[in-house]
């Protein structure tokens, strides 16, 4: 009985660390909050929200419409209602849910209602997501602030959260990614194709025009 006894918080310690294995660490999962944007072309975004420091990772994706379990084809073909959006996961500790909404809004041309530079279309418009109504007012907060600092009205609504579908695999982290692809710029990597086609489509271009120095990106590329 003595051995038993002595065994029983070896055997409690071996079962928590198996719950946790299982599960996760709960006390992790609460140090990180979500906010959700879409700002045209998803691997932009993504790639721009992980250079950020307190940003835990940036997940490309599907949300704001209507069919389950879109494909990227369905997408940008239009009719799904769904925008290319990205979750962006970060802890508050470190960055701000506001201060990543005011990056966002100076890291994309939120007057256009019609796409994002060169994509066009109901996928590629601007969007925040809220879930609840502080969330709301801090982006409508911030929001208007971008619009007073920028001088010109900002058409980048505010939308109630729907279900994120992660976009296919290839998709994630595409901006970094080293399998050969087919571009029509001739055969590249994923990382060297990115960066073509962020230079042809005038991203950074049109969000230093825009912004100037207040653009948190466009230096960068």
């Amino acid at each position: 009985m003595q051995i038993l006894e002595k065994l029983k918080p070896l055997v409690l310690t071996g079962l928590i660390a198996v719950w946790f294995s299982a599960h996760g660490n709960p006390l992790h999962a609460q140090s990180t909050e979500v906010l959700t944007v879409a700002g045209g072309c998803f691997w932009c975004v993504e790639s721009d929200f992980e250079s950020v420091p307190g940003v835990v990772e940036a997940v490309s994706g599907y949300t704001g419409g209507t069919t389950a379990n879109p494909t990227y084809k369905d997408v940008t073909r239009g009719g799904t209602g769904h925008y290319e959006a990205v979750q962006i996961v970060f802890d508050p500790a470190k960055v701000s849910r506001e201060r990543l909404l005011e990056l966002f809004f100076r890291s994309v041309d939120p007057t256009d209602p019609g796409g994002q530079f060169c994509d066009r279309g109901d996928s590629y418009r601007t969007a925040v997501f809220v879930s609840n109504s502080q969330e709301r007012a801090l982006a409508e907060q911030t929001k208007a602030q971008a619009q007073q600092d920028l001088g010109q009205k900002i058409v980048t609504p505010i939308l109630p959260a729907k279900t994120f579908y992660q976009a296919e695999d290839y998709h994630q982290d595409y901006y970094k990614g080293d399998s050969l692809v087919f571009t029509r710029f001739g055969p590249k990597r994923q990382a060297a194709a990115y960066k073509r086609y962020r230079q042809a489509c005038g991203r950074d271009a049109k969000v230093a025009q825009l912004w100037g120095d207040a653009a948190p990106f466009a230096k960068g590329h």
